[in-house]
């Protein structure tokens, strides 16, 4: 079954924890860390402390999302503060081989993004390494954009050369996931959606996170 990430990009950053609690109790499996650097996006977020602090208080999959330059610099950081997926930008790595097997060396799943403008037959030879990629449906760096549409077409894409090739590759799908982008994403392959501002806000992420589960499961 497809699963859903809540991004804590969108939640209430005064009472986080709380926030936490609220979409765990609709029983999501996965919390989605969106970390940016200000430069390899232009927005500037969260850290390692804040990953470290919630690890303590919840038994989730911790999903962090480098947006950075550099971010061979920081895997160890947030691998050793909670993270239980990496997952780096093709677009930030010099050497992306080399910064998978990084990922891959502390033992934490390894994933690469690709950014809307981004060809997937950059990946072809190092799919055998990747754990899941993260296909963006809106440019990185700031939540509540509107989802593009040809993410769709990315996305079948991928989902055929990964069975063609036989491998256990989760796709991931971040921007503009909501009630009217979800179904379609899904139908498109996708087995793990991030929603950020369809999670966090319409004052209820419980009610929210059940609603999108409804959604894909009609």
């Amino acid at each position: 079954m497809a699963e859903i990430a809540p991004s804590l990009l969108s939640a209430d950053f005064s009472s986080l924890y709380e926030e936490v609690k609220k979409v765990e109790s609709a029983g999501i499996k996965y919390l989605h860390f969106d970390i940016m650097d200000g430069h390899f996006v232009p927005n500037l977020t969260i850290g390692a402390m804040v990953v470290k602090s919630l690890r303590k208080k919840s038994s989730a999959i911790f999903d962090v999302h480098l947006m950075i330059e550099n971010p061979d610099n920081y895997i160890e950081i947030f691998k050793d503060a909670g993270a239980d997926i990496i997952t780096v930008h093709q677009e930030a790595c010099v050497h992306l081989h080399r910064t998978i097997q990084l990922i891959k060396n502390t033992k934490a799943i390894a994933g690469v993004a690709i950014n809307p403008a981004t060809s997937i037959e950059l990946l072809e030879y190092i799919l055998p390494e990747i754990d899941l990629i993260l296909v963006m449906s809106v440019n990185p760096g700031f939540g509540g954009q509107k989802f593009i549409h040809t993410a769709l077409v990315k996305i079948r894409a991928l989902k055929t050369l990964i069975n063609r090739k036989k491998l256990n590759i989760k796709i991931e799908v971040d921007g503009g996931i909501n009630l009217e982008t979800i179904k379609s994403v899904v139908g498109a392959g996708a087995d793990l959606m991030v929603a950020g501002a369809a999670a966090f806000q319409n004052g209820d992420p419980q009610k929210a996170i059940q609603a999108l589960y409804a959604e894909i499961t009609k």
